[in-house]
């Protein structure tokens, strides 16, 4: 096979104007047109309305270019589109190829007769998303929920979160979103390759199932070739009538992050005639069995991901597109939006069904650190029309693709049918009599079509018809026995935090809070004037309905009010860590019920408020610190009810853990009202009660206010985790000045900063101005008298005294 890519520079131009402008491909009109400043930067302020022209045109893209000599010199030449957004027709030396209207999908055409000698051109002509779904809403509206959504977007096949989302942006793109490039064949080539895995006991059989499009008699071969982590080869040859297959002995077992390694093996398929490789294919696998077991127990029935045999609690949070315009995602920024989500010990991400699926580099990155996938398929809050048969048709392919191109991935978990479908029919009043036909239809493709077209090409993951869903048409999505579970009675019900604590969800695949990105982040899209809760910016970045509002009711509840808007930042982002613990700790107290936490969400696509716990910018949120705590594969966690407190091991690890367990319960200033220690052993798998307090008679209303209880859990004479727990809200509690102090070093290259407090110091945000440093731990809680030694790595070219000068700590004492 000879590749000839026609990415680079393309011109481009809005229809029935004359002006050729310079383009880069992939990309799409959006960044064409901001390269060239022709549009405002619509992150910024309000310039997102002052760009809305630009997705209600047609454009045009056009490229001419020469075909190499070895090209010329094969049987077949294919065009391929990796990804064309959306609404496109193709002409290649002025001859109409095709029209495409999925996203999707790529797309592959025979172009052999159509291609020239010398200069040949290709012209692609882009529709109006927005034109086309307005008309198709016109004469048939489809049912869903949004104020803040271009209507219509369930018509095509395309990102639905592009015409809008409660944390997106309306800004329906297109253009060449993904790679373009001519494949050229000589006798065959390579349509499809099944590789499964075969275990028994310590050995796995790896068999290659190869599918090959021949046009003409050659005798052709296939090689299945296995390179292993530690570099050793083995080999296996058939004709096309046969399965490849290779025994390997000893396998190095692929572990979802936190349980153990993951081994990764290169896999290469070559079709040969005779003595050369006309085609080749390269993959990479993790050797390791996975199930989605669902067993009927005393609270109804079980849904746990078990890998390799054990069962796993999946941690982790939803992911969404990192930008508003998909070809501007650079490989840097996923390695860090998924390094830092296995940092936080996360081992599962939810690809959401708004977006799009993920190009190669996500899945590589999720493979190598360990992150399942539970992998949505692309539809979302809407109801579609799945009783068109032009629809139906497009939607076969695209499954068939996205299903042959990711079943291999050692990070696949599970396939999904969709976003919240279910819980539109039962719960949000799509079910009237004028939707029937949709509904009949949903069900059709969910618990039929579509669970028959994955297990005739990927037999070996599981598939779950809707998130959240009981696995029953229709019936109670949100049901606390079975399947799973989206927790939004906190947030967009106002339901109080603590109302987490009386959930005990099979499986919690959405909840969140809101809050502010950091100042640096609001900085770059608003000025220092607009900074105001309820500014006309502020409120522009944020998309749901009141969602500033809800910030500030749930705010009130828990804290005294701000000083000022930069304290304001700081607590919105407190009040976000501490409701994501309070569910998680909770739901891991109770392992054997509970299987999983994948909070909402990851990562932003723009700048705005939102449930993120990374920015748009990268910036790590006071969550995602937390995470890294209530995520610990070693948990210590308070059960409280009024001065009754439970402590509490959860241990993810299939290995039993002791140590030591102290606490104490003292005054803000540090002064002891009792104390003590136990030796403790934390059962694998499970969570383990350690002791039963009740304060009641030390804790009354003359201390309330400035008592706390301070658990500690030690290992090795180190300090694994710590925790503080208060007897009334944090907007109660008489905090004194925690007089902070702090000393810092430098050492291999890392900066050490010593944090010490002479009294309670709660939720303490140590940074860096000037730069975007990751701690080892931040917004934490400091006791009287203790202190902690955090680290970073020291910024390139910074000395000792300018890590002084920009260090900066503050707790929530300094936020009134």
């Amino acid at each position: 096979m000879i590749a000839q890519t026609l990415n680079g520079l393309w011109q481009f131009r809005q229809i029935n104007t004359s002006d050729w402008l310079p383009a880069t491909v992939p990309g799409s009109v959006h960044t064409d047109l901001l390269a060239l400043d022709r549009i405002p930067d619509p992150f910024v302020g309000d310039n997102e309305k002052r760009v809305q022209w630009v997705a209600e045109a047609d454009w045009e893209y056009r490229r001419t270019f020469k075909v190499d000599p070895s090209m010329v010199a094969q049987d077949k030449v294919y065009l391929v589109c990796e990804g064309l957004d959306t609404l496109a027709d193709i002409y290649l030396n002025g001859q109409r190829v095709d029209h495409t209207a999925n996203m999707f999908r790529c797309y592959r055409w025979d172009v052999t007769a159509l291609l020239r000698s010398g200069e040949n051109e290709l012209r692609l002509v882009f529709y109006s998303p927005v034109e086309y779904v307005t008309a198709q809403e016109k004469i048939r509206r489809l049912p869903g929920v949004g104020e803040f959504k271009i209507p219509g977007g369930a018509h095509l096949r395309k990102a639905n979160c592009h015409f809008g989302w409660d944390w997106g942006t309306r800004l329906p793109t297109s253009g060449i979103w993904r790679d373009i490039r001519l494949e050229g064949f000589s006798h065959a080539r390579l349509a499809d390759v099944h590789l499964r895995q075969h275990h028994f006991q310590e050995q796995v059989t790896l068999t290659a199932k190869v599918t090959v499009e021949q046009w003409t008699a050659a005798p052709l071969s296939v090689t299945l070739r296995l390179t292993a982590p530690d570099g050793s080869t083995q080999s296996s040859e058939a004709d096309l009538k046969q399965t490849l297959a290779l025994t390997i002995d000893h396998p190095q077992w692929w572990w979802p992050n936190g349980y153990g390694d993951q081994p990764l093996y290169q896999v290469e398929v070559e079709l040969r005639c005779a003595d050369q490789v006309i085609d080749r294919r390269e993959d990479v696998i993790g050797l390791r069995t996975i199930k989605l077991r669902q067993q009927p127990d005393r609270w109804g029935r079980s849904f746990t991901f078990v890998v390799n045999g054990v069962p796993i609690f999946a941690k982790g949070s939803n992911w969404i597109p990192a930008d508003s315009f998909p070809a501007r995602v650079t490989s840097d920024q996923l390695e860090h939006l998924i390094r830092s989500a296995a940092a936080t010990h996360q081992n599962m991400l939810r690809v959401w069904g708004g977006g799009y699926y993920e190009d190669e580099h996500f899945y590589d990155l999720c493979d190598r650190y360990g992150l399942l996938i539970w992998q949505d398929f692309m539809f979302a809050c809407a109801g579609y029309p799945l009783n068109d048969e032009a629809f139906l048709a497009t939607l076969q392919i695209e499954v068939e693709q996205v299903v042959r191109r990711l079943r291999h991935r050692a990070c696949l978990g599970l396939w999904c049918g969709n976003n919240e479908m279910e819980t539109g029919w039962v719960s949000w009043n799509w079910s009237v009599p004028a939707n029937a036909d949709l509904k009949a239809a949903d069900q059709q493709f969910f618990y039929a079509t579509l669970p028959a077209l994955i297990a005739a090409h990927d037999p070996d993951h599981a598939y779950w018809p809707s998130s959240p869903s009981a696995g029953l048409p229709h019936e109670d999505p949100n049901s606390n026995s079975v399947g799973d579970n989206h927790l939004w009675e906190v947030w967009h019900g106002l339901k109080p935090l603590r109302f987490y604590r009386e959930q005990y969800p099979r499986f919690a695949s959405e909840f969140g809070m809101q809050s502010l990105p950091a100042l640096a982040t609001i900085a770059t899209y608003a000025p220092v004037s607009e900074w105001n809760m309820t500014s006309y910016v502020m409120e522009h970045h944020q998309r749901h309905v009141n969602g500033n509002g809800k910030i500030i009711t749930y705010l009130t509840q828990h804290y005294q009010l701000p000083k000022d808007f930069a304290a304001l930042v700081y607590l919105t982002q407190v009040l976000q860590a501490e409701a994501m613990r309070l569910a998680v700790e909770h739901w891991r107290r109770q392992r054997d019920r509970c299987s999983g936490a994948l909070y909402w969400q990851l990562n932003d696509c723009w700048p705005v408020a939102s449930w993120s716990s990374i920015d748009y910018d990268g910036r790590w949120k006071a969550l995602h610190y937390a995470a890294r705590r209530f995520y610990a594969p070693i948990l210590l966690s308070i059960e409280d009810n009024a001065t009754r407190l439970g402590v509490y091991l959860t241990n993810d690890t299939v290995q039993a853990w002791s140590g030591e367990v102290k606490w104490s319960l003292e005054l803000f200033n540090g002064d002891l009202l009792a104390a003590g220690r136990a030796e403790v052993t934390a059962v694998p798998l499970t969570t383990t009660s350690v002791k039963v307090f009740d304060f009641a008679q030390q804790v009354t209303d003359q201390n309330r206010r400035e008592t706390v209880f301070v658990c500690e859990l030690w290992r090795d004479g180190n300090r694994v985790a710590l925790t503080t727990t208060l007897f009334i809200p944090d907007k109660h509690v008489c905090l004194e000045d925690p007089q902070l102090e702090t000393q810092l070093e430098v050492a291999a290259g890392q900066l050490l900063i010593r944090v010490g407090a002479r009294a309670l110091a709660r939720f303490v945000e140590v940074s860096l101005t000037g730069v975007d440093a990751i701690f080892n731990d931040n917004y934490f809680d400091l006791p009287a008298g203790d202190t902690v030694t955090l680290t970073c790595s020291l910024p390139d070219g910074w000395t000792l005294d300018r890590a002084r000068q920009a260090l900066r700590v503050r707790s929530l004492r300094d936020s009134y």
